[in-house]
């Protein structure tokens, strides 16, 4: 939702999240999404990062202010969180939204910020499947018993659980082979589009063309059949250059949405280029007006 590293105050405050998140809402789209950064490296804010407030905080208070919107984190980093007090916090905030919590989850890439929270980045995908099952053993609102690295569960139980039975829907973000064996295990898939030099900054793989997303969100889905029967379904949400609606004509843009769709993507990630609230706003309003009133 912040996607400048000079975004003005106003934007993370109470009177700015309320508007911008009651005009998501009012507009018609589908989803509210905070992305996770707890100690990026001042190279990084400097250099395309951005600030960012803490996911579940931020999500509770869009809840207690809005009453359809989905409310998602995109993503949460995973490795940087014990299982347990993460799953409580995401459960806490589907409880109170009336069960209205997706769940984006990945690895992380950002060094400096694996450092700075004491967790060894060489370990991230071990840590990132080890607190996904645990967290989802936990939603379940019966005892779990779990030893992994750096945690010993006997018994333990959390509750209250989520209202969604189970846990919120769970969609894995990140373009390679890894995230999308994860995907096809899990409700869905969240990949980049975003050219070569973003992706190795994130430190995933490149997808540069949509006839190769087209082949990715193939293997995935069909990967999703076999591991979990014929039925399985795998909701895909994309991010592209085009996200954020700069330098492109609204015809460019709407043949830009077509052409994801038949590539089998559901959503579309919309990432407001505003550095305040009425800018943000103003952005939502003109793209809603555009292509949601469809």
């Amino acid at each position: 939702m912040i996607a400048h590293h000079d975004s003005g105050p106003d934007l993370v405050s109470r009177a700015g999240i309320t508007r911008v998140a009651t005009a998501i809402e009012e507009l018609g789209y589908d989803a509210i999404a905070f992305s996770e950064h707890p100690a990026p490296s001042r190279e990084w804010l400097q250099n395309g990062g951005h600030q960012s407030l803490d996911p579940p905080a931020a999500l509770a208070f869009c809840a207690a202010v809005t009453s359809r919107v989905r409310l998602m984190t995109y993503l949460l980093v995973l490795p940087y969180h014990n299982p347990f007090v993460a799953a409580k916090a995401i459960s806490t905030v589907d409880r109170f939204s009336d069960g209205r919590v997706t769940c984006v989850v990945g690895t992380g890439y950002l060094r400096s910020e694996f450092e700075a929270l004491g967790v060894d980045m060489r370990q991230r995908n071990e840590l990132f499947d080890q607190t996904l099952e645990v967290m989802r053993e936990a939603w379940k609102g019966e005892a779990v018993a779990y030893a992994g690295t750096g945690i010993r569960a006997r018994e333990v139980v959390s509750l209250p659980g989520p209202a969604q039975q189970g846990g919120p829907p769970i969609y894995v973000g990140g373009n390679g082979a890894r995230s999308r064996q994860r995907a096809a295990l899990y409700d869905g898939w969240s990949p980049l589009m975003l050219g070569a030099e973003s992706t190795k900054r994130t430190r995933t793989a490149d997808l540069a063309s949509i006839d190769q997303l087209a082949e990715a969100i193939a293997e995935v889905r069909a990967l999703a059949r076999k591991l979990r029967g014929p039925d399985a379904s795998t909701y895909v949400q994309v991010l592209t250059p085009q996200s954020s609606m700069r330098e492109v004509t609204e015809a460019e843009h709407r043949e830009h949405l077509y052409a994801l769709a038949e590539a089998g993507v559901d959503d579309f990630i919309v990432r407001p280029p505003g550095h305040n609230v009425p800018s943000a706003v103003s952005h939502l309003e003109r793209y809603a007006k555009a292509f949601i009133s469809d």
